[in-house]
């Protein structure tokens, strides 16, 4: 699919259409962090089917979450491995999933691990991972993000089902605060449903997206659109 700007307000750029002709084109030197959370290669459910199976919720508890779940696309790429050499090139990075294909990573000390559970660490058979992990060459030690994300059970975003890998807003911001400073160039060459564009306006960095999916483009274009009022009160509130 052919690459175009899609959208731009100042500071911020989405593009729609395949990353290969940005990633090769644009000087690593110009982007101050590449964050990302691309296709993992496990072919992830993106239905019901995340619901069922044998150690899995049944029954009323998971009546809400099958209904809430609609069948979406694929995750683009997902059903293949995942080749992360393209994104190598930039010196700054950060990668989501990358425990799926760390043995194509350098070797790194430095990972995230984004604990999901936050009072929730005692339940038994949660259909999902208690945890997701992240790549990153920016320090040698392990960070660790408390915020709890499991399914319809979150302390934020609720009743916003964008993306089957959705990832936090608060996140983004997380880790944009502590490795990046004002008027920095974020790229987010796997944008999905634009946490990592929206974290960077409200903190005053600058960012690149792309999207391959039009309809995925336009959920990034209404986050983008909203205030800022619900993220600053959550961030009041758990300060």
């Amino acid at each position: 699919m052919a690459l175009r700007l899609y959208y731009e307000e100042p500071g911020i750029q989405l593009w729609c259409g395949a990353n290969q002709e940005m990633l090769a084109e644009l000087d690593p030197a110009s982007i101050d962090l590449l964050l990302t959370d691309p296709p993992y290669g496990v072919n992830t459910p993106v239905d019901n089917r995340r619901f069922s199976g044998k150690g899995r919720l049944t029954g009323a508890r998971t009546f809400g979450a099958r209904t809430c779940v609609s069948a979406r696309r694929p995750v683009y790429g997902d059903c293949e491995p995942f080749d992360p050499t393209p994104l190598l090139r930039f010196p700054r990075l950060v990668l989501f999933g990358a425990n799926h294909f760390a043995s194509r990573l350098p070797d790194s000390g430095g990972w995230i691990v984004w604990d999901k559970r936050k009072g929730l660490e005692d339940m038994q058979n949660w259909p999902f991972s208690e945890a997701e992990l992240a790549w990153t060459n920016l320090s040698g030690t392990v960070r660790m993000y408390r915020n709890r994300w499991m399914g319809l059970v979150r302390d934020s975003e609720l009743g916003e089902h964008y993306h089957p890998t959705q990832k936090p807003v608060a996140l983004m911001r997380w880790i944009l605060e502590r490795w990046t400073k004002q008027g920095d160039l974020i790229l987010d060459p796997y944008c999905g449903s634009g946490p990592v564009l929206r974290a960077a306006k409200d903190l005053g960095r600058r960012a690149i997206g792309v999207e391959i999916y039009l309809e995925y483009c336009d959920v990034v274009i209404k986050r983008l659109q909203q205030g800022v009022l619900a993220l600053d009160s959550l961030d009041a509130a758990e300060a």
